[in-house]
């Protein structure tokens, strides 16, 4: 009896900690788990003569991380800023940072807002997940709970994930409106 009573207590729990991903979702591929190789589907709001992604590296070669066509004549040789997007530590190859030129004058993009407003019209998937990653939002390459998406018209929906501080993964359902960049997420449990 005690055998039945603990099975009909975890059973119900089980089955409904499931989550469902609806058919209509594709799973992202797992190529798109790695954030600098994002940076090269950057379709810019505006024309920019040039644009380039770097890491704070002091070793020049090492700091770029994407280039953008450039004309000839043109340098930067601007100083890194003292923070980024997607800071993870302190010191060296810890953020990334945007630097584009308009005009002739270098222009940085150094926040996840700043980065948000450098992409503006939301044209593809890893554009998305670039805009959820400023969020705090991940892609989980091996489950679909964590790594699903469509695309709509008006919208990018996908699966992602979060880590909480017991390394637990929780899914949410995440929505970019294409046009404003604007996110809408909701919690779909932890698995």
């Amino acid at each position: 009896m005690r055998i039945i009573s603990i099975f009909s207590f975890l059973l119900p729990g089980l089955l409904l900690s499931q989550i469902t991903v609806p058919t209509d979702f594709k799973k992202i591929p797992e190529i798109l788990d790695n954030t600098e190789l994002l940076y090269p589907f950057i379709v810019p709001e505006k024309k920019y003569e040039y644009w380039s992604v770097f890491r704070n590296n002091p070793d020049p070669d090492k700091a770029i991380v994407y280039e953008s066509q450039a004309p000839e004549f043109m340098t930067i040789n601007d100083p890194a800023p003292e923070k980024g997007f997607f800071q993870k530590c302190l010191g060296e190859n810890c953020f990334s940072y945007l630097i584009a030129c308009e005009n002739s004058q270098s222009k940085y993009f150094s926040t996840e807002q700043q980065l948000r407003n450098f992409i503006g019209y939301v044209d593809n998937l890893p554009e998305a997940l670039l805009i959820a990653q400023t969020y705090g939002f991940m892609l989980d390459s091996i489950n679909i709970s964590g790594g699903a998406y469509k695309i709509e018209d008006h919208y990018i929906v996908m699966y992602l994930s979060k880590l909480n501080k017991s390394s637990t993964k929780e899914s949410f359902l995440v929505k970019i409106n294409r046009k404003t960049g604007k996110l809408e997420s909701k919690s779909k449990g932890f698995y």
